[in-house]
């Protein structure tokens, strides 16, 4: 994986967006094992129906991961320093989801070059479900 140069980064640039297929059921019940995460919100309809909601919905730490994903596959993970998220709303199954981010900031710490990036999931119509920050350190 060839690093971005923290000379060549500029505030307001882009990373390569993730667009992921609709979400499946499928994928939540194989996300659930795979995570731990039985909660029955993500894969149990009848349940969801009795809380008054029309449908299951994705895992929050399901979405956080494409966060992560995105980053590292702009950078490798070595370079990672720092991810948070902030969960907005929750992401029905059969969502189609983007993850995309942009630079923010660019910085020296630790003798280190960084840049923080602004990084969200957003649905077919732009709405967020998840918003974060990342921070990368480039050469």
């Amino acid at each position: 994986m060839a690093l971005p140069s923290f000379e060549d980064i500029e505030v307001g640039d882009a990373l390569p967006e993730l667009t992921h297929p609709p979400i499946t059921r499928l994928q939540l019940a194989l996300y659930a094992g795979a995570s731990g995460d039985h909660n029955p919100m993500h894969v149990d309809i009848d349940f969801v129906k009795q809380a008054g909601l029309e449908d299951v919905f994705a895992h929050g730490m399901l979405g956080m991961a494409w966060l992560g994903r995105l980053v590292t596959q702009w950078v490798p993970q070595s370079a990672l320093r720092h991810l948070e998220a902030r969960f907005l709303d929750i992401v029905p199954v059969h969502a189609e989801v983007t993850t995309r981010g942009r630079v923010a900031r660019k910085f020296t710490e630790d003798g280190e070059n960084r840049v923080e990036l602004e990084i969200e999931n957003v649905d077919g119509e732009g709405r967020a479900s998840i918003s974060g920050v990342a921070v990368v350190a480039l050469d």
